[in-house]
């Protein structure tokens, strides 16, 4: 037996139709509990669907009293609780206490009036084998018959009673003595011996199991007869043999107890005070906002583009970052966490900004980062994991199930870092991963690296981790205390900036969180290199050609630009403007399917004001040429239908020769048929004749008369035997081949004649090959291949067809 290395093979245990039959948790399990009456206890028992809800939540020595008292076998009295577990100093029990009024404030376990402790029937499914201890060995012998009663007796050596149940208590009796189990199992041999204490787990450097979610094991059959037969393993009918739990706990000696670690364990400590964890908390989640802001507002731009199989992939995960100048993990933290919150969703086969997204980007900074902590604080997955447990790529709001042990490692990395000492934290992050194990065993960890690595990564982005120890953002966050949670954001995240510092080195660069405004203006005139606590945006000539190519005037640009900077316009800048307006459309493009030109600019003028010539789209471009938006034939027919007399150029300039060639039929003259075909009017009329005769009424009606005709078997069907030896030799080997093909091939090798066949290749590929100078070599053809110009060999089966050439 070993013991589960991780909150998930705990987890993996559970079975969703036991943990759907409890009460609702009211309170964490670390609130003092309220005591119930029997009634209100009975009343909520009744209630579906609590230990899905309670289970998770609840700490390591929680659920290891749970399980022990399941091993027990509830009721059991607090003592041998007590005992099992090892509770023997006053601070052990203290703990003990504390655990059971947690259990019991969830309606999990409960005392009766006599004292012992009962615990909820759907709770006591939840472990296949508490502590790895199998049933009562009253409960194993069950079915067992008086003789096999009687000759376990005899074995033990002690003198069988004469009914079954005098047979049945007295076995029982003598293995409710661990020294008397011991003692016969030192006496067995040594192969059994060892193959007792395994099964037991005593006697071995790993610990016994903690949560004994799964069975008991494989049937041990080799060197199992000692013990069957006295009553150490019982053989189950239907299953391997089963050992009691009276003689699992007697092999594991006197000194065993139960798993029970009421104390967290401990952490590297290092002193932190709340003026460094505010400012490094301001810092992260400042960072993040700009960041988020920064992502959405590339998605507003060019939404990303879903993968067939569902998600962003890694190319566009990279293309957002690099448009936002955000890291990987920002990227996914955000477009999670705002797909949750409604500020994104699927759009055909893209993710696009929803109307939601526009009423959050007016909003602040602090109120931005409020709407994306709140949905990070409810998601049931862990965004920043980017790869699965087989180390392959996970792409971005796939739609994976949800993960009720991602949010609860959420929440016990709050409620770790809850209880660090005042004005302390951990000097390693990575510490937290044992911490969170103790506060959630049910949580789900990384499938790879340090446990809750990903979790504790996302807590210090958003800053509700900062310096090792919970900030005041986390605080409010755990509480749910939104109002509070909204003035900690404003306090510790600045209001947007509406400034921009712009310098002659033609850049502005922003402090702060920049507002929407001042960032939809510098992205619509300058390319943005940095983003973060400061985000700098550069000038260039082509970025104020796109302004300009936006319909923005060049004044309009430097009046807005003058409106939102700290003070004059630098030079530089105003010279970089002007210079680029004035090249600015100097040279224009217009659309035009085909051009209009002429010596008399009466005429064109006419035909650009005609109203029949209207749909044609004219436009004056000079007094001599016009464009029209109609292809050349349309416009070429609309205007000799108004009565011009235009003529159309070809591409060279030249004029276009309108001649319509005489059609005339591309079909063959079928030639002549029979013997006279060379003697001229007499075949002409010979073939009319013919042509007469077969009239296709009356064939048709001759065909109709006919008798109904099988065709004869081949000779494989039992017809009549083949005509040659090598229509037998290939029939034999081309099984494919109909009896037809098979008669063209042979005849072909033995007239020595050229065929056609239908040939599959050994990689699947079909093809059409003419072969000649063939040679029968079964169940091969070796051939001169027309397709490939060479000798070739063939095999026969893959000959599915035969045509003449």
């Amino acid at each position: 037996m070993t013991s589960p290395s991780t909150p998930a093979t705990w987890l993996g245990g559970l079975d969703g139709c036991r943990l759907a039959r409890v009460l609702e948790a009211r309170r964490d399990a670390a609130c003092p509990p309220e005591p119930l009456s029997v009634g209100e206890l009975a009343d909520r028992l009744q209630r579906p669907g609590s230990v899905a809800l309670a289970l998770p939540r609840l700490a390591l020595p929680h659920l290891q009293v749970a399980e022990a008292l399941a091993a027990l076998g509830a009721p059991a009295p607090p003592d041998a609780l007590a005992e099992l577990l090892g509770a023997a100093d006053e601070d052990t029990t203290r703990d003990l206490d504390a655990v059971l009024e947690a259990l019991a404030d969830h309606a999990l376990v409960w005392p009766d009036g006599g004292g012992r402790l009962h615990m909820a029937g759907p709770l006591r499914q939840a472990w296949d084998a508490p502590l790895g201890l199998d049933a009562p060995l009253e409960e194993l012998l069950t079915g067992t018959t008086s003789d096999e009663l009687r000759g376990m007796l005899a074995t033990l050596g002690v003198k069988p009673p004469s009914s079954k149940a005098q047979r049945l208590a007295a076995l029982v009796d003598h293995h409710s003595a661990p020294e008397r189990i011991r003692s016969a199992v030192a006496e067995a041999p040594a192969a059994t011996r060892k193959l007792l204490e395994d099964r037991a787990g005593a006697g071995t450097d790993g610990p016994v199991p903690l949560i004994g979610f799964g069975g008991v094991g494989p049937d041990p059959e080799p060197d199992a007869r000692w013990a069957l037969e006295r009553g150490f393993l019982i053989q189950d009918r239907y299953g391997p043999a089963r050992m009691p739990a009276e003689v699992t706990l007697a092999l594991r000696g006197p000194d065993w107890h139960a798993p029970f670690q009421p104390v967290p364990p401990s952490a590297g400590w290092t002193p932190v005070g709340p003026r460094e964890v505010d400012h490094e908390a301001s810092a992260a989640a400042s960072a993040f906002a700009a960041g988020a802001a920064s992502v959405l507002s590339a998605c507003s731009t060019t939404p990303p583009a879903r993968l067939k199989s569902g998600g962003i992939g890694a190319r566009e995960l990279a293309r957002l970052g690099k448009a936002a100048q955000a890291d990987d993990a920002v990227v996914r933290l955000t477009l999670e966490t705002a797909y949750a919150a409604g500020l994104l969703a699927r759009d055909g086969d893209q993710v696009a900004p929803t109307e939601a997204y526009d009423a959050w980007a007016e909003r602040e900074p602090p109120e931005q980062f409020a709407v994306l902590l709140q949905a990070w604080w409810n998601l049931s997955l862990t965004p920043t994991q980017a790869r699965d447990e087989d180390g392959k790529a996970l792409p971005a709001l796939a739609g994976a199930p949800p993960c009720g042990g991602c949010a609860q490692a959420r929440h016990g990395l709050l409620a770790a870092a809850a209880r660090f000492p005042a004005g302390h934290g951990v000097r390693v992050t990575a510490d937290l991963g044992p911490l969170i194990v103790w506060h959630r065993p049910l949580a789900d960890s990384s499938p790879d690296g340090p446990p809750f690595a990903a979790v504790i990564g996302e807590a210090e982005v958003l800053g509700v981790l900062a310096r090792g120890a919970l900030s005041a953002i986390g605080i409010h966050l755990r509480t749910g205390d939104t109002e509070a949670l909204d003035v900690e954001c404003r306090r510790l995240l600045p209001p947007a900036t509406a400034t921009a510092r712009i310098g002659a080195d033609l850049t502005a660069v922003v402090t702060g969180p920049p507002s929407t405004r001042l960032t939809s203006l510098l992205s619509s005139v300058a390319n943005r290199e940095t983003s973060g606590t400061a985000s700098v945006w550069r000038f260039s000539a082509g970025s104020v050609r796109r302004a300009l190519d936006a319909g923005r005037s060049p004044e309009d640009i430097t009046a807005d630009l003058a409106a939102v900077a700290t003070g004059p316009l630098p030079q530089p800048l105003t010279y970089l403007i002007a210079d680029t307006a004035r090249g600015h459309g100097r040279v224009r493009l217009a659309p035009a399917a085909c051009v209009l030109h002429g010596d008399e600019p009466a005429l064109l003028a006419e035909l650009a004001a005609h109203r029949g010539l209207a749909e044609l789209g004219l436009r004056r471009l000079a007094p001599t040429v016009l464009i029209s938006r109609s292809p050349l034939d349309t416009t070429l027919a609309a205007l000799r239908a108004e009565g011009y007399a235009p003529v159309a150029e070809t591409g060279e300039g030249t004029v276009r020769i309108e001649r319509t060639p005489p059609r005339r039929a591309t079909a063959p003259v079928p030639a002549p048929r029979g013997p006279r075909a060379r003697r001229g009017r007499i075949a002409v009329t010979s073939t009319a004749r013919e042509s007469a005769a077969f009239d296709p009424g009356r064939l048709a009606a001759r065909l109709l008369a006919a008798p109904p005709t099988t065709p004869e078997p081949a000779p494989f069907d039992g017809g009549e035997p083949y005509a040659t030896d090598t229509e037998e030799i290939v029939a034999s080997s081309a099984k494919l081949l109909p009896y037809t093909d098979v008669r063209q091939l042979a005849h072909a090798i033995d007239a020595g004649r050229a065929i056609t066949v239908e040939y599959v290749a050994a990689s699947g590929n079909r093809t059409v090959r003419t072969l000649s100078s063939l040679t029968l070599d079964p169940p091969f053809l070796e051939a001169w291949c027309h397709l490939r110009d060479a000798e070739r060999v063939f095999t026969l089966a893959r000959i599915h067809g035969v045509m003449p050439v």
